[in-house]
């Protein structure tokens, strides 16, 4: 009885490229055998989310903004709140580790594919990047306790109240940034890190720096 050969379906080299050749790093095409340029091809997911993500935290701590600016013009119960000294300590560490996720970032854009010892440098800075934001979630739970040993309290006056809502809502998106940062490392670590997912994570880590720039400067100059 004859049969029939069919020809094996052709494989393009480029898609094998992508699962194998890339050493685990989902989505991310080596333009010239290294990281140096890579290229993400589905980060519109990502960009899509910080934004919204962007707008939310700026449209809450707006309208928080304009609270305070209301509240302090209407009542006569306003007073001056001498802030915690620790809270210039703890912008240092805010603006240290944006520096050491740049530099993070810059390893991985000049780590040679395939390089175990390169793929563990930027793990390292960013382990460094994870504990100076731990530290200052300490130093702004120090700061608190100062404030609670002068007997200000959320609830003891305008001042007060404002302070903590802001700090603690502040430190809570911190945390949240922390959280992706662990992903971030265990994704590195493990060489299956997409472009965009980083892009993401240091992007809102940057934002949560300038974001309590603002924050300290306007507490400073209305409290």
């Amino acid at each position: 009885m004859p049969s029939t050969v069919h020809d094996l379906p052709k494989v393009d080299p480029q898609q094998v490229s992508d699962f194998a050749g890339n050493n685990g790093f989902r989505d991310l095409v080596p333009a010239d055998g290294n990281l140096r340029a890579v290229q993400d091809r589905r980060p519109e997911t990502a960009r899509l989310g910080i934004w919204v993500a962007f707008a939310a935290i700026i449209m809450s701590f707006a309208a928080l903004t304009s609270a305070l600016v209301v509240r302090q013009g209407s009542g006569i119960d306003w007073g001056h709140l001498v802030l915690p000294p620790i809270l210039y300590l703890n912008t240092l560490l805010l603006l240290a580790s944006s520096g050491t996720l740049e530099i993070a970032r810059r390893s991985i854009a000049g780590s040679a594919r395939g390089s175990s010892t390169q793929i563990t440098i930027p793990v390292l800075w960013l382990l460094a990047t994870l504990a100076l934001g731990l530290l200052f979630v300490g130093g702004q739970y120090e700061a608190w306790r100062q404030l609670k040993a002068q007997g200000l309290y959320l609830a003891t006056n305008p001042n007060s109240s404002f302070f903590y809502v802001f700090t603690g809502l502040h430190a809570v998106h911190v945390f949240g940034g922390l959280l992706g940062l662990l992903y971030v490392i265990s994704k590195l670590y493990r060489s299956i890190l997409r472009q965009s997912t980083f892009n993401a994570a240091s992007q809102y880590w940057h934002f949560m720096g300038l974001l309590w720039l603002y924050l300290l400067f306007l507490l400073w100059i209305k409290l």
